[in-house]
């Protein structure tokens, strides 16, 4: 017997397959996630995106659909007709009228100009509806990107929230000694503890944000509302200084941004638009061809078994109806060119506040950067101090304090930067 082996171009896409499939998913089924493995994967099984390929597929109908109206309609019938025995008189002469039974086939075929239009209109509406897929492609991965560096986010203010945890409680637990022994008041224990209880219901806050940031994406990545998520980056890894300032020095190319790319096919639309109205003052052409045959014949059917016909219809009067239509479509393309220039001014002017938004984004994030980093450098020194009996309860706490702000509002600058950056690439399509 002869074994077939497989193709080996399969057997390689199938092997690539399985490797994705391994590396995406790692122990007790956990769906491990870098970013564009995050988008790869939304694109694959969010619902938005598969409701945009039917669009796409639905177009593409409808483009068959205008296309046949202008081929050859073939049709076949088959009747039989029964007198009951009645018997006609001629001239005083009973006849007979016998059943009678045809078998009918016919081909007809009509074209007129407005098909034709229609015909490249359904054209036009598969690149509108492949636009939009790629629109919502768009959108899912603007999305995708959006939770995931909110996630991230947020679990890196869980880390700090935890270390800042730490920090406290082993003052905490230093004050409490202290205090055990005279040195140090109750009062210094309880402000220390109060800043604690208000870490902890910090920590207790992020921690249900964080659970609602991962619902939301597990609902953009089309899984299951129980299926275990893995980001495999962190924030660090993310922001790139570098590739900001590159992403400022790319100009906006209207051509390439599909807000304006779909404008330009509505446009275009309402111009088939006004041709299609036009060319209902233009002729039909009708032809048919038809074929009989008698199976049961009448004595007196003279019917001839095989009929062509070719009919030319000219529209000459429509009191005005035409007329109103097309000026109608031709006002319609009027606007449409009108939302055009206007869309191109509000990009070019999107394209400034974008940049602006960016660069303002990322001296915020230098700014916080460094405040942090003097905020770490405060509360260090400070609780060096407080353990040498240098510094008081309310200075450990407040400083406490700045650190978690500081901290918060970098990791936060952080965000607002990312953020920034996605809108800038939305717009360049990047």
């Amino acid at each position: 017997m002869k074994i077939i082996m497989p193709d080996k171009k399969f057997l390689i896409a199938l092997c690539s397959t399985v490797l994705i499939q391994i590396n995406l998913f790692g122990q007790n089924d956990t769906l491990r996630l870098n970013v564009k493995d995050a988008e790869n994967y939304a694109i694959d099984h969010n619902r938005s995106m598969q409701n945009a390929s039917f669009d796409v597929k639905k177009a593409e109908a409808n483009q068959w659909y205008a296309i046949s109206s202008m081929l050859p309609q073939v049709s076949g019938s088959l009747d039989y007709t029964n007198y009951l025995g009645f018997q006609m008189q001629l001239m005083g002469m009973p006849i007979d009228m016998n059943p009678t039974s045809n078998f009918t086939a016919q081909v007809a075929l009509a074209i007129s100009g407005q098909q034709i239009v229609s015909a490249t209109l359904s054209r036009l509406a598969i690149e509108m509806a492949q636009t939009n897929y790629q629109k919502t492609e768009q959108s899912i991965k603007r999305q995708v990107r959006s939770v995931y560096f909110s996630i991230l986010a947020m679990r890196n203010t869980l880390d700090l929230l935890n270390q800042n945890m730490e920090n406290m409680r082993k003052l905490e637990a230093y004050t409490q000694e202290t205090v055990k022994v005279g040195v140090s008041e109750q009062t210094d224990l309880d402000q220390i503890s109060i800043q604690v209880s208000s870490l902890q219901n910090k920590l207790n806050s992020v921690g249900r944000s964080l659970e609602i940031l991962y619902n939301s994406l597990r609902l953009l990545l089309g899984t299951t509302i129980d299926a275990n998520i893995a980001l495999t980056e962190t924030i660090y890894d993310i922001v790139n200084v570098e590739n900001v300032n590159k992403l400022l020095s790319e100009e906006l190319s209207l051509a390439n941004n599909l807000d304006y790319r779909l404008g330009e096919q509505n446009a275009t639309m309402a111009k088939k638009q006004v041709h299609i109205s036009e060319w209902s003052y233009g002729p039909t052409l009708s032809l048919f061809y038809q074929y009989k045959a008698k199976i049961q014949k009448s004595e007196f059917d003279m019917a001839p078994p095989q009929t062509i016909g070719l009919t030319l219809n000219v529209p000459i009067f429509s009191s005005g109806n035409k007329f109103v239509k097309v000026n109608e479509a031709k006002y319609s393309y009027k606007i449409a060119l009108n939302n055009q220039e206007q869309l191109s001014d509000q990009l070019k002017t999107q394209d400034r506040q974008l940049r602006y938004n960016l660069r303002t984004s990322l001296e915020n994030y230098d700014t916080q950067h460094k405040n942090m980093e003097v905020s770490q450098r405060v509360f260090t020194s400070i609780s060096n101090k407080y353990e040498q009996g240098r510094a008081s309860s309310m200075e450990i706490t407040q400083s406490n304090i700045n650190l978690i702000t500081a901290q918060t509002d970098y990791i936060q600058a952080m965000l607002e930067l990312l953020n920034a950056q996605i809108e800038l690439e939305i717009l360049l399509n990047k």
